[in-house]
């Protein structure tokens, strides 16, 4: 009885050793040291990115820190030119605004001064106009002297003034139509936009000479990317240069920049440079205030094969990508790095372009063939 259960465990422990090999060549198939096939229903191959080869822009030097921020020439920080209060709110964060649109209207004791004064003046003004012209019919008649003549004449030419003045003020508050109510001021927008910021609520008191604006509205669509250049890389920027931008929030992507202006003088503390950059391409996703990965192209056009640090396997001194030959078949091949960042590298030798290449599951690859080793 004995004999005949050993004999069965034996039986079974021989089916299942020789099974294993086929149950582990149904989802991976070693042809090479370095080599792998997949099937195609494997899941380890339904969790591979692959992607091909392509060449970009060479750098010029490292990626620098910048900052995305609002582009000055398209964006309106709005304060209130009189002193007042909050009646009602017309605009609130995220809203698109035209040129001329309503904001806020205030009440505002200093808008029923201005309209007074503009009011006296016109009155006054026309007062003078009729004074001088009695005094024109007089001294025809000879009943007056010359001299009393120009009086009136010079009375006329300051009521004039101060009439002038009067509407100028009115004008510079807002518009000359805000005379037909006494103390209701209407802010308004001078640009067209999205409204970024709002720094008022109802009843809130207003002043011209408030620390913040009331409200700030920019075109999205323009925006500046700024960098402090350390003195040591100001010979790799010039004005004009083509720029590639990283930002955090989208890892696999780069948006195209221009090098607008360079700092005259270096910052005597950091040692470093202004430079301000235009955003040609954010694609509507870069936001300001954001911080960039900001590297300077080079300006001969030359092209290298850039790929993410995903991609890569470093063994020892050496690096190695996994690049598919055919559907399912990956091979592990060496590579030899130009200059490696953050998150890209650059390719020096080993790579072609139209290559496919695993930019995601790389250390598992590798993991599954040192297991079969």
């Amino acid at each position: 009885m004995n004999r005949f259960i050993h004999l069965t465990l034996g039986i079974t422990s021989l089916f299942t050793i020789a099974t294993m090999p086929m149950a582990m060549a149904a989802s991976k198939q070693p042809v090479s040291q370095d080599e792998i096939i997949l099937p195609a229903d494997s899941p380890q191959l339904a969790n591979l990115k692959i992607e091909s080869v392509i060449e970009v822009a060479a750098p010029a030097a490292e990626p620098l820190n910048g900052k995305i921020s609002f582009d000055e020439n398209y964006t309106a920080r709005i304060t209130s030119p009189v002193i007042g209060r909050a009646l009602q709110i017309n605009a609130q964060i995220g809203d698109k605004v035209k040129a001329g649109q309503v904001l806020m209207v205030l009440d505002s004791p200093d808008l029923g001064s201005a309209v007074a004064d503009s009011r006296k003046a016109d009155a006054d003004l026309q007062l003078k106009k009729q004074a001088l012209e009695r005094s024109r019919m007089l001294l025809e008649g000879g009943v007056i002297a010359q001299k009393e003549y120009e009086n009136s004449q010079a009375e006329m030419a300051e009521a004039g003034a101060e009439a002038q003045r009067a509407r100028a003020r009115l004008k510079n508050l807002g518009s000359v139509s805000s005379a037909s109510n006494n103390e209701s001021f209407t802010l308004r927008a001078p640009i067209g936009g999205v409204i970024v910021d709002r720094q008022i609520n109802p009843g809130s008191e207003v002043r011209p000479d408030a620390p913040s604006p009331l409200f700030i509205i920019t075109d999205p669509s323009h925006l500046w990317a700024s960098i402090d250049l350390p003195e040591r890389d100001l010979n790799k920027v010039t004005e004009g240069q083509m720029l590639s931008i990283e930002v955090d929030a989208y890892p696999n992507e780069s948006f195209s920049g221009k090098v607008q202006s360079i700092g005259a003088m270096v910052e005597p503390t950091t040692r470093r440079i202004p430079v301000r950059c235009i955003v040609l391409e954010g694609k509507g996703k870069l936001k300001p205030e954001m911080y960039a990965r900001i590297t300077p192209l080079s300006n001969n056009n030359n092209k290298v094969i850039r790929l993410p640090n995903s991609a890569l396997i470093t063994e020892g001194l050496y690096s190695y990508v996994f690049v598919e030959v055919s559907p399912g078949h990956i091979k592990k091949r060496r590579v030899t790095l130009n200059t490696q960042a953050r998150d890209f590298a650059t390719v020096k030798e080993g790579l072609q372009v139209g290559d496919r290449l695993v930019t995601s599951g790389a250390i598992l690859l590798n993991s599954e063939l040192s297991a079969g080793k």
